[in-house]
């Protein structure tokens, strides 16, 4: 495994403990309450990068059609809370904890001062829920879709992910894909293994994307969420593309060695 590859996964735990009895101010916007402690600025900034993130999100993955659900009693929730400490108390997540999100209850927690939240854990659970709004808790979800898109909309690490899954493709360390589709990387102590699988599979995610467009992409989506098995929703999604995972992992080598 390779060293190059640079810890870039930034974990959400869901947490089933209820929050501590707070008094809260909001902020309104049509497809989010921003929940905080009269730090109206900041919340302001989550606001408005939430639409931001939540149209672009949608639009890129080909969900826009889809993407009106997330309104008035439906709105997504994101609390802020004053302090890390009070973070850590109330959701009971670990030390390093940034964040983290409730998907049931379509609800995203952090706190006043969090550097990586705006930028890298708000795109990342809003790609989560938008994507899970979509495709539900049941079918053939994989793990390396669900978390390869979610990194793949954190778009400041992008540049130097691609950078480095080239450089392992190049050495020939790359996860085979048979192999990645099967991983469940959660709860691993292999950190170098977790960061290869973030990154080759944000990269995969990319590649189908934008090569094929996000109607393909939705539609493979589509077929997964349908019960389809991966390669059989790749012949539906892409005909004449790929039959096997091993014609896409062929394919994916190419466009990684000619557009990084």
């Amino acid at each position: 495994m390779t060293s190059q590859i640079k810890y870039f996964v930034l974990f959400s735990i869901l947490f089933a403990s209820p929050l501590y009895a707070q008094d809260w101010s909001e902020e309104k916007s049509p497809h989010f309450i921003v929940h905080h402690y009269k730090d109206r600025s900041f919340a302001n900034q989550i606001k408005k990068a939430s639409e931001k993130y939540y149209k672009e999100i949608a639009r890129e993955i080909g969900f826009s059609r889809h993407s009106n659900f997330w309104t008035w009693d439906n709105r997504c929730h994101i609390y802020l809370f004053p302090n890390k400490e009070t973070y850590i108390q109330s959701t009971k997540q670990p030390e390093w904890s940034a964040g983290a999100a409730d998907y049931t209850n379509r609800s995203i927690y952090s706190y006043k001062g969090s550097k990586s939240f705006l930028t890298a854990l708000l795109p990342h659970e809003l790609t989560h829920l938008i994507f899970r709004d979509f495709v539900g808790f049941t079918g053939q979800i994989p793990l390396w879709l669900d978390e390869g898109l979610a990194q793949y909309e954190e778009k400041e690490k992008l540049l130097d992910l691609r950078k480095q899954v080239k450089e392992v493709v190049e050495a020939e360390k790359q996860i085979p894909l048979i192999q990645l589709m099967q991983l469940d990387v959660r709860g691993s102590k292999d950190t170098a293994l977790v960061a290869l699988f973030y990154a080759q599979s944000s990269m995969l995610v990319g590649y189908l994307i934008e090569e094929f467009g996000p109607d393909k992409f939705t539609h493979f989506c589509r077929q997964l969420r349908d019960e389809k098995g991966v390669e059989e929703a790749l012949t539906f999604a892409y005909p004449g593309k790929f039959r096997t995972i091993e014609e896409l992992e062929e394919a994916w080598v190419d466009y990684v060695q000619s557009t990084f």
